[in-house]
């Protein structure tokens, strides 16, 4: 989502850029040749990533390769620092400016691995307000460009006709669930929040959109027995269209909380993963929500605490006349204030972000059309 942006905008300004890289459908939308698709790269935890390992050295073997015959003016990576920093530092071997767009969060831990941005960045734009000092004063070269999802737009379809739509109860309490966009996540985090569903019975009705990362056979995998739980297309929409949800931790907690609709925030990694990162993690939230507001906005039940009860206590807390729900939006007007930046010039991230890699390509080559890796 944040490259197709990116994209859209960069095209705005220079429509005969070409672009290339690894991205995902919204990307090839865009116009970008995803030489390596997102989904290939698509795993988390470090268990997931030991069994992947092979393919991913592929698919960066074929990513260099492609870089070295089509030589790009500069190269753009964004987040997924594990795969990111090799490519950066494989793209300034080739004399390439590298420019970080939404950083990897090494604020949060393995704080040394900064030296990676000090050795191979150029430029780092970051998306988070606290991010810009925490790098300028590691020696990266760092703005705030504002977060992407400050500028997204809410679907203006009335309730109604998404309900007629998708076959919803309109009379009844919607709640999105959001399990996460990895096949291993979703095995983690879903069984529980469908436990959750049954625990509360048949009094609210629950969206689950599917991710475009995701098949949907492998959703409905999950759905065997009768729940009131409904697969549907857009995420955003079903946020905007629920009193509530229950979300794996990432940027989908982000996103609700910029569409204003109340959540329980749920993840569940393995054992071996929760341990190694517990003992390096240097902030006291898990949730993004809960660090850009300095304070605890939305509940986070992590690991042995994701309980269906504590996940449905929370739930009926933040419903229409729960007891936290308006503490809790007040809490979101804060987030979305913080995330908006102040840029003078009045422009959303990715235009932001846009003027700042176009100066990077004049300031290389200022006579020849671009080529640019995302």
């Amino acid at each position: 989502m944040y490259g197709a942006q990116l994209i859209a905008e960069l095209r705005r300004r220079e429509p005969e850029t070409e672009f290339f890289g690894a991205g995902g459908q919204s990307m090839r939308q865009a116009g970008c040749d995803t030489v390596v698709p997102a989904e290939d790269l698509a795993v988390v935890g470090i268990t997931e990533i030991l069994s992947h390992l092979p393919k991913i050295y592929n698919r960066f073997h074929h990513l260099i390769k492609t870089a070295e015959k089509r030589r790009p003016d500069v190269a753009v990576v964004i987040d997924s620092p594990a795969f990111n920093w090799r490519v950066a530092r494989e793209m300034r071997r080739l004399g390439v400016p590298v420019v970080y767009y939404v950083c990897p969060q090494f604020w949060a831990w393995r704080q040394g691995r900064v030296r990676l941005l000090q050795r191979y960045v150029t430029k780092a734009l970051v998306i988070f307000p606290f991010e810009e000092q925490f790098y300028r004063t590691r020696g990266v070269d760092t703005t705030f460009v504002g977060h992407p999802l400050a500028a997204l737009s809410v679907p203006t379809s009335s309730r109604e006709a998404y309900a007629a739509e998708y076959r919803v109860d309109v009379a009844k309490d919607w709640v999105t669930i959001m399990p996460g966009s990895r096949e291993k996540e979703v095995s983690r985090n879903l069984p529980t929040i469908l436990e959750t569903v049954r625990l509360a019975g048949w009094s609210h009705e629950y969206l689950l959109p599917v991710a475009s990362t995701l098949k949907r056979s492998f959703l409905e995998s999950f759905l065997k027995h009768p729940l009131p739980v409904r697969l549907v297309p857009d995420a955003r929409a079903a946020l905007a269209h629920s009193r509530a949800g229950i979300i794996a931790s990432g940027t989908a907690t982000v996103e609700a909380a910029m569409i204003g609709t109340p959540f329980v925030m749920v993840y569940r990694v393995s054992q071996l993963t929760y341990l190694l990162g517990r003992s390096q993690v240097k902030v006291p939230h898990f949730a993004m929500v809960n660090l850009i507001a300095g304070e605890e906005v939305v509940p986070e039940l992590v690991q042995h605490d994701f309980t269906p009860q504590k996940v449905l206590a929370h739930l009926n807390a933040i419903l229409p006349y729960g007891p936290v729900r308006g503490k809790m939006l007040a809490g979101f007007d804060k987030v979305k204030a913080r995330l908006q930046g102040s840029d003078p010039q009045g422009r959303t991230p990715a235009a932001h972000a846009a003027d700042i890699i176009l100066q990077q390509v004049r300031e290389r080559r200022a006579d020849a059309p671009s080529v640019l890796h995302s």
